[in-house]
């Protein structure tokens, strides 16, 4: 399977399908159909699929006359239906990956992908998840999703690997063409097959990494980073007004060292569709570990410094947040011997297979259940005792205790 595949690759013959065709999907389409593939995209708004098949272009990073040639020509088209992927070789999902209400991620849309990919999924293809998320979606949620529903052997009928969508939106110096790509595969086969199929686009701007997971990682790094130095220059930028110190001059000062520090500057905060919920991604994952990422919840405090929160306020933010953190822990704690595989979108029982004490191991689930239902009502207690009241943060806090995911 690997030699034949490398061998369509290099001679253009595989069909590529891309499913959703936002602003990371339609780029990558335009880019595989520039490339000499004939691609495929897929997406459930009938909208967007009309607007590609007329080559009507709505996304900024996407040349007009490119994709209206490319449509012209017969080499990019777009549907919704999806028993069309029987016909592609290889598949990128490159769908929203949200935060619910619960801050927790929300990757509805990537499982219901991959359920769609499975029904018609064949032997010989080769699948990619593009969407941002937490380490360890590829192999524990997409690889069952699709052996199961397929049928196919992982690894022998099909290859699977994870490929982090570094799109910069408006950047107009770094495009989809010119952004180097991470790749990791479940399996060396696998690997080398989705390296040689984005190199083919993308050239040598190809970084093979050892596992999924690492890719995943890799991704969420990228962005915690920008979040947690964003978070800091802002804060800094406060303090030094205070103070009647120039920042920016400090930061040109600062960027004389030639090594060990690079430059953020003040802004508005922090925006876009990654660096807000990223972080949240490996916070929530860590929990499962049983590891808390103060720094990185740190940062997400900086909403609450920008908008001018007296030190007094900050404290009860860091109390509301600390109790929040904790009531999560528990009730993953808890979903972990209440809830189904399905239901949670994760491995069951993992505390106990791992020997992890946890607050349902020390004082059973009831009981545990009860330190949940305390810790978010002091929680609400406190945000309410705030003169900013936010209706929706105590949604948010009074939802947990009753959250099956």
């Amino acid at each position: 399977m690997k030699e034949k595949l490398l061998s369509r690759i290099a001679e253009r013959k595989i069909t590529v399908g891309v499913v959703g065709l936002g602003y990371v999907g339609l780029p990558l389409a335009v880019e595989k159909a520039k490339a000499g593939f004939r691609t495929i995209g897929f997406d459930v708004q009938e909208e967007k699929v009309k607007q590609v098949n007329a080559g009507h272009n709505y996304i900024g990073d996407v040349v007009d006359a490119e994709l209206a040639q490319l449509v012209r020509n017969g080499t990019l088209s777009a549907t919704s239906d999806f028993s069309f992927i029987k016909d592609v070789d290889f598949v990128a999902i490159c769908v929203p990956t949200p935060l619910d209400v619960h801050q927790e991620p929300d990757i509805s849309y990537v499982e219901s992908s991959a359920k769609s990919i499975a029904g018609h999924l064949t032997a010989g293809t080769i699948v990619v998840l593009e969407s941002t998320t937490y380490p360890g979606t590829t192999e524990e949620l997409i690889k069952p999703i699709l052996e199961s529903g397929s049928g196919l052997k992982c690894g022998k009928d099909f290859y699977l690997g994870f490929s982090p969508e570094r799109v910069d939106p408006g950047n107009a110096v770094y495009k989809t063409k010119n952004t180097p790509k991470v790749v990791g595969a479940v399996g060396k086969d696998a690997q080398d097959v989705i390296a040689a199929m984005y190199g083919a686009v993308l050239g040598d701007k190809v970084h093979v990494v050892s596992s999924p997971a690492v890719a995943e990682m890799t991704k969420i790094l990228e962005n915690t980073y920008r979040n947690i130095n964003i978070g800091l220059i802002n804060e800094l930028a406060i303090l030094c007004n205070r103070m009647g110190i120039d920042l920016w001059e400090v930061i040109e000062a600062a960027k004389t060292k030639p090594f060990g520090f690079t430059a953020f500057y003040p802004g508005p905060g922090l925006g876009g569709h990654c660096i807000p919920l990223d972080p949240y991604y490996l916070t929530w994952k860590a929990r499962e570990y049983g590891f808390h990422t103060s720094m990185i919840e740190a940062s997400m405090m900086t909403g609450a410094v920008l908008a001018g929160a007296s030190e007094k306020e900050l404290k009860v933010v860091e109390q509301a947040a600390e109790n929040i953190g904790l009531a999560f822990q528990i009730q993953d704690d808890i979903l972990d011997v209440t809830s189904t595989q399905e239901e949670l979108g994760k491995p069951i029982h993992s505390d106990e297979k791992n020997n992890k004490v946890t607050y349902v191991s020390l004082m059973g689930a009831p009981a545990a259940a009860g330190k949940v239902k305390e810790l978010s009502e002091h929680a609400v207690e406190l945000l309410n005792s705030l003169d900013r009241k936010n209706e929706f943060l105590d949604l948010l806090v009074e939802s947990l205790v009753s959250r099956r995911k």
